[in-house]
């Protein structure tokens, strides 16, 4: 297990924890997440503790994949230590002595309560209907059929920060890092790595691959995938209020509100006690629920300056320009593909996202799909996705900068080639068959 340096001196990680469900303990009442003293004198990815753990399809069906968990330590959008998670994954009964990439997935979380957490979501016996980690488990899988082992970082933290700067891309680094230590793993220090996510796990993506050249150098990060990744945190606030997606700007709002005090504070000063009391209630509800719940809300019925008077408050101000992403060009060449209907992330500001990267020297493939709405396209385009990412790791030719729109990403011989492999892969999850790469399950 890959050590934690202390005062210059190696200190072992704490001892491999072993945990099985049903009756899962949510994350802050799971020891397993406590943080150690002194976690300031350990190096960024260093493993605290970790423990095996038993993965299942939404909480129920057992899935035969290989699976532990690691807690190691990262910082927050300050700079400031702390400690995360994540869910590292191999296919079943693979030989940790045979080389492979790594890949690390964003889910898109898109809450704050902690049964939403991939490490909680994703596990045997979690109470988390309605979580979106829970929906992306066959994405992930499928990465496990190429060969490729996996990382699933808790990338909004133990507090669920979500929506906060920088903070999603330390977490998914440091969560590399500590899997690159984790002898159970047996990967290469220099085993070629990707990045992968789509909504706000592009989000969290993007700033991973923004900051890895800069925080983590040492990395040998062949690309990235990210499928509709926001692209505009404010313009999506103001865009979903009071509309059938009101509920991701209510979370958004309420994880900022966790990262960033001073802006809790001023909102506590302007908002009125219902809507603070259903941003209250967003720390307990998984993603579902709470679109439900906030549908249609208008935030511009609970404050008396209107939504306007929010916007030209200089601590939001401060606060939405730190957190959009686009500031510099990522070292590693992208892949961002988005959906023109999109009924949740608006095109525009995605399209505007790939010019600041185009403008600051980044190499990206950007795939526009007519006909792609949000949740669908993340699932139509997993083989383009997938490809893509097997093609970096092949070390294969990276096409020139691009800027398509396509009728659909999944009307292409390739594309429906991986669905119908998707289509079986399900099955096997669903039947609770081992989880192998393809060429071990195919007759």
């Amino acid at each position: 297990m890959n050590p934690g340096v202390e005062a210059g001196v190696l200190a072992p990680a704490e001892p491999t924890q072993t945990h099985r469900g049903p009756g899962l303990p949510l994350p802050e009442q799971d020891p397993f997440y406590r943080t150690p003293e002194a976690i300031d004198r350990l190096q960024p990815g260093a493993i605290v503790r970790s423990r095996r753990v038993e993965l299942a399809l939404f909480g129920r069906v057992p899935q035969r994949i290989s699976a532990w968990q690691l807690l190691y330590r990262s910082c927050d959008l300050h700079g400031t230590p702390e400690v995360a998670v994540t869910t590292v994954l191999l296919p079943w009964d693979a030989d940790p002595t045979e080389p492979r990439p790594l890949v690390s997935f964003q889910c898109a979380i898109d809450a704050i309560a902690s049964k939403c957490f991939p490490s909680y979501a994703l596990r045997r016996g979690a109470r988390a209907a309605g979580s979106i980690p829970q929906l992306e488990l066959p994405l992930i899988a499928s990465a496990l059929a190429r060969g490729w082992a996996v990382s699933v970082p808790d990338h909004e933290g133990i507090g669920g920060r979500f929506g906060a700067a920088r903070e999603p891309g330390y977490r998914a680094l440091d969560g590399i890092r500590a899997c690159l230590g984790f002898t159970p793993l047996g990967l290469n220090p220099a085993a070629p790595i990707a990045l992968w996510g789509y909504s706000g796990g592009g989000l969290a993506t993007m700033w991973a691959a923004e900051l890895a050249a800069e925080y983590a150098p040492e990395l040998d990060i062949v690309g990235a995938v990210a499928g509709s990744p926001v692209g505009d945190p404010a313009a999506a606030f103001v865009r979903l209020n009071g509309g059938f997606f009101a509920g991701f700007a209510a979370v958004f709002t309420a994880g900022l509100c966790r990262a960033y005090p001073e802006l809790d504070r001023m909102l506590r000063e302007r908002l009125s006690d219902a809507y603070l009391d259903m941003l209250a209630a967003a720390a307990t509800s998984a993603t579902f629920p709470l679109l439900y719940r906030f549908a249609r809300r208008d935030i511009d019925k609970h404050t008396a300056d209107g939504i306007a008077g929010l916007l030209a408050h200089p601590e939001l101000r401060r606060v939405l320009d730190d957190i959009r992403p686009g500031g510099r060009a990522p070292a590693m060449p992208l892949l961002i593909l988005q959906g023109v209907p999109d009924e949740v992330i608006a095109v525009a500001d995605v399209d505007a996202h790939v010019q600041r990267y185009l403008t600051a020297g980044a190499r990206v493939h950007y795939l526009r799909d007519r006909t792609g709405t949000h949740l669908p396209l993340q699932f139509l385009g997993l083989p383009v996705m997938l490809d893509w990412l097997s093609d970096r790791f092949g070390d294969r030719v990276l096409a020139p900068n691009s800027v398509r729109t396509v009728w659909s990403v999944a009307c292409t011989r390739s594309g429906l080639r991986g669905h119908a492999h998707f289509a079986r892969l399900l099955l096997s999850m669903l039947l609770g068959l081992p989880i192998r790469p393809r060429a071990q399950r195919m007759p």
